[in-house]
């Protein structure tokens, strides 16, 4: 039961940043069509860009999207399924000179 438990607590872990960065490229979705489609509008005088909605939609997007990255970072190197160059650096073995 206890593992159980915290495998769901674990994959809730993760639906939260990725429904942060699903909402959050929604956002920006939202505010540029709507940009996009006021342009086309002969009944509106001015245009306006909703920077506000934008900005949070980014801001969330790339949380989101930088949680889960770094999970998926840090796991794949603790698993040892990182490349070479991502590797922890080990210390150089220390040569001993005996005379």
């Amino acid at each position: 039961m206890k593992l159980m438990l915290s495998r769901f607590l674990a994959i809730v872990i993760l639906v939260i940043p990725g429904v942060a960065a699903m909402t959050g490229f929604l956002k920006m979705k939202d505010a540029l069509f709507i940009y996009m489609s006021q342009h086309g509008d002969d009944s509106l005088t001015q245009v306006s860009f909703d920077w506000l909605n934008f900005t949070v939609g980014l801001l969330l997007f790339v949380l989101g999207i930088g949680f889960l990255g770094g999970w998926i970072y840090f796991r794949d190197r603790k698993r040892n399924y990182a490349g070479p160059r991502k590797k922890a650096r080990q210390a150089a073995p220390q040569t001993t000179s005996q005379k």
